[in-house]
């Protein structure tokens, strides 16, 4: 029986091992993607494994950790419908589905529909073996969920994602061009649905996780050129970095902020997969917990990842933000991601929680 951890670890000392050059290089990330495949992390199906090795694998190189962290999520929400629909071994998934975009339009076309429009971001969608999307019906209005092969005829990926940070995450614009849609997972309900409305908090719990795993990995990197290359100072008294009380401090304020923040994204994430169980016996008051707890972990990481990628420089000394190194990339992932959604509405729906009760309304990012 496979250890998909030992092989996580694996891939991830690959990944790390080049993960400077290949964020200078800016390529998109077919390689990655290869490397994820061969590796057989692409069939992981146990929850608590796949927790576990997005953690692994963003800590040695967060674009590969997003990639992975929503193929498995894109797989985990297709099942919160209840259309049948397969997964081939080795197949990476991605998605088009910005909810704040909603630029896609489906025309009923016979049996089917025919898919026009342009989405802005779409996170490895230009690599994926199949595409989960959204997009809204031009006859009544309705929003669908379904399937795409992620090369089919009328896709054009326009390869335009030229942001500081998570350069290797294939994050630029898509269109569609009369696409044909049969394969329908479902329709996203106008009313509340505690189970498919899952799919938000999803997102938002990768993106705790990867905030982790990328404060884990910085501390990694920036310990390891502190025992080797960093200069105590002059009048610190000591002959090594690593016997400097200020910088021994640092790391283990640090250290220890990063487990905290750790716990509670894993957590999170146990209370997901448990409301996930529940199916259609999912109630809004326990959907409203899970809700919360993953908001308070995307709160405590979004300010751990952004001061950790930010204070190890302080730990590294001036040699180490050297173009060679690549310390830089860690913080410039983490300020990217972060901005994905306001973090401050999610700490304002954990207060409005914990102060009258108030449960998080449903929306794409909630």
């Amino acid at each position: 029986m496979t250890n998909w951890l030992d092989v996580a670890h694996e891939v991830a000392a690959a990944l790390r091992s080049d993960a400077a050059d290949r964020d200078r290089a800016n390529q998109p990330p077919a390689k990655e993607v290869e490397l994820l495949r061969q590796s057989g992390l692409l069939n992981v199906k146990d929850w608590a494994e796949q927790q576990k090795i997005n953690r692994i694998i963003g800590a040695a190189d967060a674009n590969a950790g997003h990639l992975l962290g929503y193929h498995y999520l894109q797989i985990w929400r297709s099942g919160l419908f209840d259309a049948p629909f397969t997964v081939q071994p080795d197949q990476f998934w991605a998605g088009v589905s910005n909810p704040l975009d909603a630029a896609l339009e489906l025309t009923p076309n016979g049996s089917g529909f025919l898919l026009n429009g342009r989405k802005t971001f779409a996170t490895g969608a230009s690599q994926a073996d199949r595409i989960v999307v959204s997009a809204t019906r031009t006859d009544n209005g309705e929003k669908l969920t379904f399937l795409l092969d992620g090369k089919a005829d009328g896709i054009t990926y326009l390869d335009d994602w030229d942001n500081i940070g998570q350069r290797l995450t294939a994050s630029g614009g898509v269109v569609f061009e009369n696409v044909e849609v049969t394969e329908i997972l479902g329709v996203q309900p106008v009313n509340e649905d505690p189970r498919i409305s899952l799919a938000a908090i999803g997102f938002q719990l990768v993106l705790a996780q990867l905030y982790v795993a990328i404060a884990e990995g910085a501390l990694e990197e920036a310990a390891d050129y502190t025992r080797t290359k960093t200069r105590p100072w002059f009048v610190s008294g000591v002959e090594h970095a690593t016997e400097d009380p200020y910088i021994v401090a640092a790391y283990g304020e640090m250290v220890a902020q990063t487990k905290a923040a750790g716990l509670l994204a894993d957590e999170a994430g146990k209370q997901l997969h448990e409301a996930t169980e529940l199916g259609r016996h999912l109630t809004s008051a326990k959907r409203a917990e899970v809700a919360v707890a993953i908001s308070a972990a995307k709160v405590v990481s979004t300010k751990l990842v952004n001061e950790v990628t930010s204070r190890i420089f302080e730990q590294v000394g001036a040699r180490g933000t050297a173009a060679k190194y690549g310390v830089d990339r860690f913080w410039r992932n983490a300020r990217t991601l972060t901005l994905h959604d306001p973090v401050v509405y999610k700490a304002r729906e954990v207060g409005e929680h914990f102060l009258t009760g108030a449960r998080p309304a449903y929306t794409g990012y909630s």
